[in-house]
């Protein structure tokens, strides 16, 4: 369960362990990455979040996260965050954050991770699994629906579920 290789590519994608050094870099940095993106909001981690990040999570059993390395590099990360749906009265995972390298675009790595985190996922007793992405990221919103994604909504005639947030600082 804690790994898969693809015989069509050198990319090898794990559940990451947060007491790893290595895992836990390479969180870091994928996640920065992410942050620098446009996509991820055009701005580095703070210091705090890359000192603090792993320990956090690793503290929160509720928390998985998902890396690809081709070779020794890392090129891909997920993390995870379980919630529970109350009207199936069952767990869900919610991905929280899909990042692949540049230069590991359009390669399926992104797919990859996210065939272990279902694997996950389902090992959980999950009902569903749910993700946010900006209408920009075509790229990301073409992979999600290839995969079975699709817009959330209950009843066609309320329409679909809109995401917001609230910042409490």
């Amino acid at each position: 369960m804690t790994e898969s290789t693809s015989p069509s590519s050198s990319v090898q994608v794990v559940r990451a362990d947060y007491a790893n050094p290595a895992h836990a870099g390479a969180l870091i940095e994928l996640l920065d990455i992410y942050a620098q993106d446009q996509a991820g909001g055009g701005h580095p981690l703070s210091d705090f979040a890359k000192n603090n990040l792993v320990g956090e999570l690793a503290k929160r059993p509720q928390a998985f996260s998902v890396l690809a390395f081709d070779g020794g590099q890392a090129v891909g990360l997920t993390n995870c965050i379980e919630g529970f749906s109350t009207f199936a009265c069952r767990p869900l995972v919610n991905i929280h954050d899909v990042s692949v390298r540049p230069s590991h675009r359009g390669q399926r790595v992104g797919e990859k991770m996210l065939a272990l985190v279902e694997e996950i996922a389902r090992e959980r007793g999950a009902c569903k699994l749910t993700l946010e992405a900006l209408q920009g990221n075509v790229g990301a919103i073409k992979l999600y629906e290839r995969i079975g994604f699709a817009g959330y909504q209950l009843d066609p005639a309320m329409g679909q579920a809109r995401f917001f947030q609230k910042w409490l600082e």
